[in-house]
């Protein structure tokens, strides 16, 4: 008893005569702040890797560094868990699409008729009268649609053949890096708010602490010492506070449970959002269709279709025809044929954008779907890739705090 009471004396005196030890707790909750906002930087920033290489004297935000990773882990929870390509394909109905596209159709097979009469039939075609050439046309534009229904019915029995959705997420995530760091830093924000300010009020009980030991021993190695130990508990503590715990605790009639995990619903529309706006689009659909890996399936499909309608439209008089034009002339326009065909789908698409998009109703599944995740599968959408980096942005919290704390020793003592 005497000895607190003596040290009560002593310790108000101390602040009488240095009232500025009262500001050890509001520097050290300026500490688990500060080392806070670095760990959050240090998530996202810097987008290309800064320093020297090699030895790789730098860094790099975790989130671009690790793009392959978080891509893939994205992708496979969304292709595994949520929807199936096929699913998505099913929803798209040929001849509602077909429909759509009919009026630019119609006006490139007119002139896609007219190049080849013009290419490969030369003066034959020249002096073909217009109602001849009309009647042409109009007989090609009728076949366009059974073409197109075929291909595409061909395309939805095995999606997996002709689209590579997993490639599509991963390489648009890995070249637009910035978009990448733009869906963590959404669908987090809440957290990330969370997480500076529990570094602060975890910081000022440390400085608390702190300010006792100081009033007992007066070490001056105790301030640094204190501002590591304070960088690195209250990165750990909040970076724990925002998955775990993972299911929730009632304690008081007070619902505990991770900041992240508890907003499930809610980031479950921002993910879903993100992902059908920007990635999952029939845009980048359709590109990964005719520039993906499968592009050549794609492309040979389209060909054959091609050769098998014209060989058809020419019935019993094709070896008159082939023999007229010869054959290389005769193969060479259906490649030229498929050739514009693919060459034109990308114009064509952007006319069933809208109904794609309404029909896959890639948003709305996500979301529904997402809400059906165990709170461990949810966890996996965001945590996973960067929680073996998660020790390096502690370490890095406890060595600016001690720094921090070395330059408090020379301020104020």
């Amino acid at each position: 008893m005497e000895f607190w009471t003596s040290f009560w004396t002593s310790a108000s005196a101390d602040i009488q005569a240095n009232w500025h030890y009262l500001l050890m707790p509001l520097i050290a909750g300026f500490v688990g702040y500060i080392t806070k906002l670095l760990a959050l930087e240090m998530m996202f920033r810097p987008i290309e890797f800064m320093g020297i290489k090699p030895p790789y004297l730098g860094w790099q935000g975790v989130v671009p560094r690790k793009a392959p990773k978080m891509a893939s882990t994205a992708t496979d929870l969304l292709m595994g868990r949520i929807f199936q390509l096929e699913e998505l394909m099913a929803r798209l109905d040929p001849k509602r699409m077909i429909k759509e596209v009919e009026g630019p159709l119609n006006r490139a097979v007119d002139e896609l008729v007219n190049e080849i009469g013009d290419r490969f039939m030369g003066v034959f075609w020249t002096t073909t009268p217009d109602l001849i050439k009309r009647r042409v046309i109009r007989h090609v534009q009728k076949s366009i649609p059974d073409i197109a229904g075929e291909v595409w019915s061909e395309i939805s029995r095995e999606p997996q053949k002709y689209i590579d959705i997993k490639h599509l997420l991963i390489e648009n995530l890995v070249r637009d890096k910035v978009l990448l760091n733009d869906i963590f830093r959404r669908i987090g924000h809440k957290e990330f708010v969370f997480f500076r300010s529990a570094g602060f009020w975890f910081g000022c009980a440390l400085g608390f602490v702190q300010l006792l030991c100081w009033l007992i021993w007066h070490e001056p190695m105790l301030i640094p010492m204190f501002g590591g130990i304070v960088g690195l508990l209250t990165d750990w503590a909040a970076l724990q506070l925002l998955f775990r715990p993972l299911n929730p605790i009632y304690f008081m009639g007070m619902k505990i449970q991770g900041k992240f995990i508890a907003r499930q619903k809610e980031v479950a529309r921002d993910y879903a959002a993100l992902i059908a706006k920007q990635l999952l689009t029939p845009a980048n659909m359709i590109e990964e269709i005719l520039r993906g890996p499968c592009a050549e399936n794609v492309t040979n499909l389209i060909r054959d279709r091609i050769t098998q309608s014209m060989d058809e439209q020419f019935g019993r008089a094709r070896p008159v025809v082939r023999y007229a034009l010869g054959k290389e002339k005769y193969d060479n326009i259906h490649e030229f044929v498929a050739e514009r065909v693919l060459e034109s789908i990308p114009e064509s698409s952007r006319h069933i954008e809208k109904f794609a998009l309404d029909a896959m109703d890639i948003n709305n599944t996500i979301v529904s779907r997402m809400d059906l995740l165990t709170p461990e599968e949810f966890e996996g959408m965001l945590r996973p890739a960067f929680k073996e980096d998660e020790k390096t942005l502690i370490i890095a919290g406890a060595v600016l705090g001690f720094l921090v704390g070395e330059l408090q020793v020379h301020l104020m003592l």
